[in-house]
C-alpha cells in the first residue's frame, strides 16, 4: 500500500514544493529496525496561498503499529535539525494502527501513542488524549481468503475482528485548533458504529477521517 497526498489547489496554488520522504526515512535511530516498506511514508513541503510553509506527511503503519512511534520521532528529529523545516507547520495524516487493548510489546497502545505526540508538542484531531473506543476500523475476515489463520465465523466478527481506534491527523498544538472532526464508513459523511466494513457501498477497511482546522492567527482551512 502506498501513501498519497492531495492538495486543494485553492489553498496550495503552487502545489508541492519538494518531496522530503527520504529525509525522514534517513532520520530513524541508528541500529533500530523499523518495520516500514517502500511507499509507507510520503512527505512534501508546500506553501499555502497566505505564504505559510507546511510539511505535509502521510503514513501507512504496519499491522501492529510498531513503526508508528519511530516514524513520528524521525519526522520531528528531521524537522528540528533543519533550520528551514523547523519554521514549517506540520500536518500529518496517518493510519497509526493503534489498539484499544494492545498486546504489550507486540502492538501499539492508543493511549501511549497519544502521550508521544503530546510530548512532541503536537495534538490530534481527537485531542491530546484519544478515546480508546473511538473506532475507525471494524473488519473481520471470512474463510474466502488465503490467510485462514485470520478468518472467523460471522458470529465472532465483533470479538475476533479488528475494531480499533487507528486513524489520526496530527498538527502543532500552537498552530491550529479543531473546529470539527468527523469520520465516515458509508461514503455519505456519516459513521455507523458497530457496523462491519468494507461493504459493497464502502470498499475500504478504514473509515474516512476529516477535520476542519482553524489556524490560531488566521482563517479556517480543511485537512
Amino acid at each position: 500500500q502506498n501513501s498519497v497526498i492531495f492538495l486543494r489547489r485553492e489553498t496550495f496554488p503552487d502545489g508541492s514544493n519538494a518531496e522530503i520522504t527520504s529525509l525522514f526515512e534517513s532520520s530513524f535511530e541508528e541500529g533500530v529496525k523499523v518495520p516500514i516498506a517502500k511507499g509507507d511514508i510520503l512527505a512534501i513541503t508546500a506553501t499555502d496561498a497566505d505564504g505559510i510553509s507546511f510539511v505535509i506527511a502521510s503514513f501507512h503503519g504496519d499491522t501492529n503499529g510498531l513503526a508508528t512511534k519511530p516514524v513520528l520521532d524521525a519526522i520531528m528529529k528531521a524537522m528540528s535539525s533543519d533550520s528551514k523545516l523547523a519554521r514549517h507547520k506540520l500536518l500529518f495524516g496517518l493510519d497509526a494502527n493503534t489498539y484499544e487493548k494492545a498486546k504489550p510489546g507486540k502492538q501499539q497502545d492508543v493511549l501511549e501513542w497519544g502521550k508521544l505526540y503530546v510530548a512532541h508538542g503536537l495534538t490530534s484531531c481527537w485531542g491530546d488524549v484519544p478515546d480508546r473506543k473511538n473506532y475507525t476500523t471494524f473488519n473481520s475476515r471470512t474463510y474466502l481468503q488465503p490467510q485462514l489463520n485470520k478468518a472467523c465465523k460471522k458470529s465472532d466478527k465483533r470479538s475476533n475482528g479488528d475494531v480499533n481506534p487507528k486513524d489520526f491527523i496530527l498538527f502543532g498544538k500552537g498552530d491550529f485548533t479543531v473546529e470539527s472532526t468527523w469520520k465516515d464508513n458509508t461514503g455519505e459523511k456519516k459513521y455507523l458504529e458497530d457496523t462491519a466494513f468494507p461493504t459493497m457501498q464502502f470498499p475500504s477497511d478504514h473509515g474516512i477521517l476529516a477535520t476542519v482546522l482553524k489556524p490560531i492567527s488566521s482563517e479556517s482551512c480543511e485537512a
